[in-house]
């Protein structure tokens, strides 16, 4: 590529501070130094990738999910997969790879490789239910940095990039989205101690004792994936759980709409108040 010779003017301080990086091999004099400030500041800021769940046989939803696949029941004209990638486009996260299993081919169908959706998806097919936390272990290589991993049947109007600055600034292991419910029987109960999660209660009967729950919407670090076992698991008894009682837990708190559709009355629900 052609380049154009510029002359600027530096402080004495800030030409110090050039010349520091002058090493007479891959930086060679005060000009090649600062086209590397220059350039690294200008480069794309880091994106994560995201793992979507979606390979779930959704028996509460049925009979819808006869023909489909739970993230493709619609909403609003559109599959809940849909909203999904639409959310996380709009955080500029365009690497997507979506979990499929039951009637996974209505989902590539739709979906494809994701041009016409302006994201890159690529397909891991599971051969057998593995659970949440079996189908990301499963495709631990894919995890090269923090990525999200969402319920591939939540609808959400957060903005992503959002849970992702926090979780970053924490340097966390793994940071899960939070958001409050009146009514936390159908979910698993987070409590909290800051904006550390310190334990989980899996859809509670007895005294309520926190109103936020777990909204299905994670970023983990390679490390905390590698925490997970082998074979069929749940993210949240088998990793999240630890997590929170090792204090390496944080959660993202956040206000706004979130329905959950993984069986009739929330799917009913969704649809009358979404939007």
């Amino acid at each position: 590529m052609k380049k154009a010779r510029v002359t600027i003017t530096l402080t004495p301080n800030i030409l110090s501070e050039v010349d520091k990086l002058v090493d007479g091999t891959d930086i060679t004099n005060r000009s090649n130094a600062v086209e590397t400030i220059l350039r690294d500041h200008f480069k794309p800021a880091e994106r994560p990738m995201a793992f979507v769940l979606a390979g779930g046989k959704g028996t509460r939803l049925r009979p819808l999910t006869y023909e489909l696949p739970k993230a493709m029941i619609p909403i609003k004209g559109k599959p809940i997969l849909e909203h999904i990638i639409n959310k996380l486009k709009e955080a500029e996260v365009t690497e997507i790879v979506l979990s499929i299993g039951y009637l996974g081919n209505k989902i590539r169908d739709h979906f494809g490789d994701g041009e016409k959706f302006g994201v890159n998806i690529r397909y891991i097919e599971e051969s057998k239910a593995l659970g949440t936390g079996g189908a990301v272990k499963a495709a631990q290589n894919l995890f090269k940095s923090d990525s999200f991993v969402i319920n591939g049947d939540n609808l959400f109007d957060f903005d992503l990039s959002k849970m992702y600055e926090f979780h970053k600034k924490r340097k966390a292991l793994a940071t899960i989205a939070v958001t409050t419910r009146k009514d936390i029987s159908q979910f698993g109960v987070v409590e909290m101690d800051g904006d550390k999660v310190v334990n989980f209660i899996e859809k509670p009967k007895t005294e309520q004792r926190s109103n936020l729950v777990n909204a299905g919407i994670y970023l983990l670090n390679p490390l905390a994936i590698s925490l997970i076992p082998d074979g069929e698991s749940n993210i949240s008894s088998e990793l999240l759980t630890k997590l929170a009682q090792r204090g390496k837990l944080y959660g993202f708190i956040y206000s706004g709409q979130w329905f959950p559709c993984d069986n009739m009355s929330l799917y009913e629900d969704a649809l009358k108040n979404w939007g």
